[in-house]
C-alpha cells in the first residue's frame, strides 16, 4: 500500500472516530470532504444526478461532481491536507 493511501485511510479513520467539540465541521465543509473522499476512493462521479426533492443526495452528488477529472492522488492529498489543517485548529 502506498504511503499516500495509508495517510488517506488514517485521515478517513480520524474523521470517523473523532468525538466531541474538537471536530464540528460546517455543512459546506462536510460536502467538500465528502467530494474529496469519493473522488479519492472511487474516481469520477457515477450515476445520475438525484432529483430536486432529494436535497441531501443531490448536494453530495454535486460536491463530488465538482471534482470530476481530478486524479485520485490529488483528491486524497487534498483530503489529508484539509484534515491536518483542521487538527491544528482543534
Amino acid at each position: 500500500m502506498s504511503d499516500l493511501k495509508s495517510q488517506f485511510e488514517a485521515a478517513v479513520n480520524y474523521v470517523q472516530t473523532v468525538e466531541g467539540d474538537s471536530f464540528k465541521p460546517s455543512n459546506d465543509l462536510k460536502l467538500e470532504m465528502y467530494g474529496l473522499f469519493k473522488q479519492g476512493s472511487t474516481g469520477d462521479v457515477q450515476g445520475k444526478r438525484p432529483g430536486m426533492t432529494n436535497f441531501i443526495a443531490r448536494a453530495k452528488y454535486d460536491a463530488w461532481a465538482k471534482l470530476k477529472g481530478q486524479s485520485n492522488d490529488q483528491a486524497m492529498q487534498s483530503y489529508i491536507d484539509k484534515i491536518e489543517g483542521l487538527k491544528k485548529h482543534a
